[in-house]
């Protein structure tokens, strides 16, 4: 699994954090979508790597501009995580 965060550009509300969610989730294979306007970001959980073009695609299209793309191994922590 991957975690990749995306730094976007142009989101000023939860509206706008929805419509990136939406989006991601239509276009892309993903286990979890969240995003935040006041860091300007979104976190993709996901069972393989996601390429900055594949993001840049999906979150163009809706009107927001990608800044960078950061991807890195994820584990799942918690009660029925690995140890």
């Amino acid at each position: 699994m991957y975690k990749t965060t995306v730094k976007i550009d142009g989101m000023m509300c939860s509206m706008c954090e929805a419509h990136v969610n939406d989006a991601v989730r239509k276009k892309l294979t993903v286990k979890k979508v969240t995003s935040s306007h006041k860091k300007g970001e979104t976190v993709i959980i996901s069972e393989g790597e996601i390429t900055k073009q594949e993001l840049s695609g999906v979150i163009d299209e809706t009107g927001y501009k990608v800044i960078s793309v950061t991807s890195e191994p994820y584990e799942k922590k918690g009660l029925f995580g690995r140890r």
